[in-house]
């Protein structure tokens, strides 16, 4: 008997609920056929790993799922949105994968902090997370082998960028693989016993009590702000006290058991933080790449304009400058620079040529694909 194709969009509409449900079964059999096979696939492509290179072989490839997820992005025609839709792309890739070879993360914990967020969108949720106590440890735990990869956040949209993460750059030879940008909203919760009408105070990360300043001084001006360590020390001291609430994300509420009071109370609509992820592998080229280096200038004039003048002689789009202090005496100007591209582009060969002949050292953290989601 020969398999009844599914019905076109177009024709959807005249069917009535009992032939949609049995289209939608049918379907829905095509679909856990199709991703059984994907899943058969990802377990050759690790055999055939192993038997190439027993001791390297590398299962996690961040520029072909950049390219899977764009591509799907890109063919997708609804209804479900882009960025729905490579979701779940990214969960079935995560699932496949570690069939391959399970994934360990480090990433800036405790539980509940919009760090793991990051990583799971990233990854998915079949990656194996380990949280650390600073963002220091995450590097030491990727650097020591204990874990493949590491998640730290590098930059605010309101507030900044993150100095910690720049600075441990500096020593390490750790490389960018890739990154993430993570919608941050914040939202009020209490405990079971905190009495709503008696808070007195509140508890977040010093970033979030900045970001949510202005709504703070509108409705809870009298309220004490304590400064943690994270937004999920916060949610956790919460659980226990009768006065106070926290200021965190949707995911420290579940995983403490808090009720969220106020949604989104953040001051800026848009705010979101972006996330770096770490390993030991430089990365291929996705197509949509970015490069991110660390400069030392010698302290004379016209050094800014011979760090900054290869860039648009060699028509290479900077995306973001940052100064931080030197860590040595040899070095008066530390500059962390992003810009478009790959390393393996002409141009951009080019243009770091130049910047080496007039800076004390150019140090490459990595070239990897732009944020897909």
């Amino acid at each position: 008997m020969a398999e009844q194709r599914p019905p076109k969009a177009d024709e959807i509409d005249s069917l009535d609920l009992a032939q949609l449900r049995e289209v939608i079964d049918r379907l829905d059999l095509e679909i856990l056929e199709r991703i059984s096979a994907r899943a058969h696939c990802a377990l050759k492509v690790a055999d055939v790993k192993l038997k190439a290179d027993p001791d390297n072989a590398v299962f996690y490839r961040p520029e072909r799922e950049a390219q899977v997820l764009t591509r799907v992005m890109e063919r997708n025609q609804g209804p479900l949105g882009n960025e729905d839709m490579a979701r779940l792309f990214r969960e079935i890739m995560s699932a496949c994968l570690a069939l391959e070879k399970p994934l360990e993360v480090a990433y800036l914990g405790p539980e509940g902090t919009f760090t793991q967020q990051a990583t799971l969108k990233h990854f998915g949720q079949w990656v194996q997370s380990k949280p650390m106590p600073a963002i220091d440890e995450v590097f030491r735990e990727v650097e020591a082998g204990a874990c493949k990869y590491g998640v730290v956040p590098v930059e605010n949209s309101t507030e900044g960028v993150v100095n910690h993460t720049l600075d441990t750059f500096i020593n390490s030879n750790l490389k960018i693989c890739g990154e993430v940008e993570l919608r941050i909203h914040h939202h009020l919760m209490v405990g079971p016993n905190t009495q709503r009408g008696k808070i007195s105070r509140i508890y977040s990360h010093q970033q979030s009590l900045a970001q949510c300043r202005k709504w703070l001084d509108a409705h809870m001006p009298m309220a004490e702000r304590i400064a943690v360590n994270s937004n999920a020390e916060a949610a956790r001291r919460v659980h226990g006290e009768w006065n106070s609430a926290a200021i965190a994300g949707e995911m420290a509420a579940s995983l403490y058991d808090l009720d969220i009071i106020e949604q989104k109370i953040e001051d800026s609509p848009d705010n979101s933080t972006r996330f770096l992820i770490i390993g030991t592998e430089e990365v291929g080229t996705s197509g949509e790449d970015k490069t991110s280096i660390v400069v030392s200038m010698r302290n004379e004039p016209g050094a800014l304009y011979h760090l900054l003048r290869p860039f648009n002689d060699h028509n290479v789009d900077m995306t973001r400058l940052e100064t931080r202090p030197s860590p040595s005496g040899n070095w008066t100007y530390v500059f962390f620079i992003d810009f478009s591209g790959h390393l393996g582009s002409e141009n951009v060969k080019r243009a770091l040529a130049e910047i080496r002949e007039k800076a004390v050292e150019v140090k490459v953290l990595g070239s990897y694909p732009k944020a897909v989601l």
